[in-house]
C-alpha cells in the first residue's frame, strides 16, 4: 500500500528510471516494514518546475501509505534524497517531501478496502 510518486524536471535514460525504482521499491519497502508486493513506486521525469526560482534540477516526492510512521520521517527523508541524488543528479537541498499517513479505509485496492 505505500506509494512513492516522484516529480522532477530532471532527465533520466530508462535505465537509470529503471534502477531508480527498483531500488526504491525495495529499500521503502524495507525502511517501512512492509511487504514490497504492496509498493509502487512512479517517476515523472521532464516535468516543468522550478524551486527558488531556479529550473536546476529539482524534485517533489510523495510518500503516501497507510500506518507511516512519524518516528521514521527523517530516515525515509534521508533515504529518498540519497536515492534520487543518486541516481537522478537532484541535489538534496533542491527536494521537497510530502509524507502522508492515508486511513485504512480509504485506501483501495482490488475491489475493497484495507
Amino acid at each position: 500500500m505505500p506509494l512513492l510518486r516522484i516529480q522532477t524536471n530532471a532527465m533520466a535514460d530508462d535505465q537509470k528510471r529503471q534502477s531508480l525504482m527498483k531500488r526504491a521499491s525495495q529499500q521503502i519497502a524495507a525502511a517501512l516494514g512492509k511487504p514490497e508486493q504492496y509498493m509502487m513506486v512512479t517517476l515523472e521525469g521532464g516535468v516543468p518546475m522550478t524551486f527558488a526560482g531556479s529550473s536546476e534540477p529539482t524534485a517533489f516526492v510523495e510518500l503516501r501509505g497507510i500506518g507511516l510512521p512519524t518516528p521514521k520521517a527523517r530516515e525515509l527523508s534521508r533515504l529518498i534524497c540519497e536515492l534520487t541524488e543518486s541516481e537522478l543528479g537532484v541535489a538534496r537541498r533542491r527536494i521537497y517531501i510530502n509524507f502522508a499517513d492515508v486511513p485504512a479505509h480509504l485506501w483501495g485496492w482490488n475491489g475493497e478496502t484495507f
